[in-house]
């Protein structure tokens, strides 16, 4: 078996509340992703991440880990999951799971305890409990946001504070704690012994913190999974490469695993560190995800994404959309451009790229964000912001599947946990399955390419000369990419046609369109 099988790898990602709701209560559910095998074995990727499934509060939707050991029932059971990976594996596609280790809920039963025992306690020690500042420890311990809004510290009855870089539901670990990394190994080992094939580990530049927990500069937050740069202390600290190694050494006793981390760091060789052979297999660049629809940020975005993998064992990681950033289709329709047709472009782009790519559901049908109306919104990013910030809801709509009318087959009831909007009849996975021209097909087509042309083969890639707003590469394989985004059609280059994202006929590349060829 290949020890790399991620090198080249789609991923598809399974935000679970979103997904498919297998039991009819209107939340996506294990029984509705198990349902729903078929399709992505059709669509062509090669594996699953799925987003956490554990008992939780839900006060972020999962993120906040009250037992990273089981399955919240909202969810399914453990017998629930082993049958997942055992028909998913079946079918030829790999799992992983998302890993929390910054944080814990606060309903935790370490936290409970920590509260319970009182300050100096040993139960206090796995958490980053402090003394206030100021009058009576009023103030607190420093000046560092959340991420979602207002301070990062929280004080309790007995009057000290502790820390909380998202909500305050969801208390920071001590990683220099020898009990905290412990349990992070043995959740990781519980897995893996359940035969996953690797994770997904949430805020991976976290669970380090600057000795004496000094003030911050700038004291205002950066905002939701921003570059945090070398001012902010909360993230990226030299320390937290120990413990990617511990969670290398745990993956190395398990034979074709792998991790993959959710590392925000601008510097392509502050990244790269996250990628030494003794820590992660692969890291999520986001420059991609936050370039905008023009030639030259999205060149500069992949020459960084490369130059960060370059001398690092590791392939590039491409992701154009995921549960915390609008969708592209969205992102790219600034005025009246035209976000689908840009969309489908992007996905020949992406596709075309060496290494891994990631896809987030509902990619393969081009789903918009959605505006949602202010009672329906539930991300807790709207209510820290002092309801400033109206959160990622918009990019979490369950997928629609079947049918003309809400919920299109997601669920057997009409009402989702996000409501979805009504007109989706053509954008359902069964509607665009009939439509050899829709996105659906288009992902299909490109996927199998990409799995079986020789054409896509090969590291790196070379760019060509080109009209200016055109983006142009070839791939050590044969293949060679284009990208019009220059407002206005071009000539179209001689070669073998394999793929396009709109019509090409007449012998030029139309604006906001992508194609592959090959050498005639």
């Amino acid at each position: 078996m290949n020890s790399s099988w991620w090198r080249e790898a789609v991923f598809y990602q399974v935000y679970i509340r979103s997904f498919a709701d297998g039991n009819g209560d209107g939340v996506g559910d294990l029984a509705g992703i198990r349902a729903r095998l078929p399709h992505l074995v059709d669509l062509g990727v090669d594996a699953l991440w799925i987003t956490p499934f554990y008992p939780s509060p839900m006060h972020d939707h999962g993120y906040d880990v009250a037992d990273p050991r089981d399955v919240e029932p909202v969810f399914g059971d453990l017998a629930e999951f082993d049958a997942l990976l055992a028909e998913a594996h079946a079918a030829g596609l790999r799992v992983t799971v998302d890993l929390v280790p910054n944080h814990s809920s606060h309903a935790h039963e370490w936290f409970e305890a920590a509260l319970a025992a009182g300050p100096g306690s040993p139960e206090r020690a796995r958490y980053l409990f402090r003394d206030g500042r100021g009058p009576d420890g009023a103030e607190p311990p420093n000046n560092w946001p959340s991420v979602f809004g207002g301070p990062a510290w929280s004080r309790v009855p007995d009057g000290q504070w502790y820390l909380h870089l998202f909500a305050p539901e969801q208390p920071d670990l001590d990683f220099t704690h020898p009990e905290v990394l412990a349990d992070l190994e043995e959740t990781m080992r519980f897995w893996l012994d359940r035969g996953v094939d690797g994770f997904r580990i949430d805020v991976a530049h976290g669970m380090a913190k600057p000795e004496g927990l000094p003030d911050m500069v700038p004291m205002e937050d950066t905002g939701l999974l921003a570059d945090h740069g070398p001012g902010d202390h909360r993230f990226d600290h030299d320390s937290v490469h120990e413990v990617h190694r511990r969670i290398r050494r745990v993956l190395d006793g398990y034979p074709d695993r792998m991790a993959v981390g959710e590392v925000w760091v601008s510097d392509d060789d502050r990244l790269a560190q996250y990628l030494r052979p003794d820590e992660l297999q692969l890291a999520f660049n986001f420059k991609l995800l936050t370039a905008d629809w023009d030639a030259a940020a999205l060149r500069t975005a992949i020459e960084h994404s490369l130059a960060t993998v370059e001398g690092t064992p590791a392939p590039a990681c491409w992701v154009l959309s995921n549960h915390d950033r609008p969708r592209h289709v969205t992102r790219y329709s600034d005025g009246n451009a035209d976000g689908t047709r840009r969309a489908r472009a992007a996905a020949l782009l992406q596709l075309a790229l060496p290494g891994v790519a990631y896809l987030y559901n509902g990619d393969e049908l081009g789903m918009p964000d959605v505006d949602l109306p202010d009672e329906a919104l539930q991300d807790p990013i709207w209510e820290r912001s002092g309801r400033t910030e109206r959160g990622r809801d918009a990019c979490r709509i369950p997928v629609p599947w079947s049918g003309t009318e809400p919920s299109y087959g997601f669920s057997s009831r009409p009402d989702t946990w996000l409501p979805m909007p009504e007109g989706w009849g053509p954008l359902t996975a069964e509607a665009q399955a009939a439509d050899p021209g829709s996105m659906l097909s288009l992902y299909r087509t490109a996927l199998a390419l990409r799995a079986g042309s020789p054409a896509l083969r090969g590291e790196g890639i070379e760019w060509l000369p080109a009209p200016e707003g055109v983006l142009a590469f070839r791939r050590p394989g044969g293949l060679v990419c284009l990208v019009n985004l220059s407002g206005a059609p071009v000539p179209l280059p001689e070669g073998e046609l394999v793929l396009a994202s709109s019509d090409v006929t007449g012998g030029s590349l139309p604006a906001d369109t992508a194609v592959w060829l090959t050498a005639g």
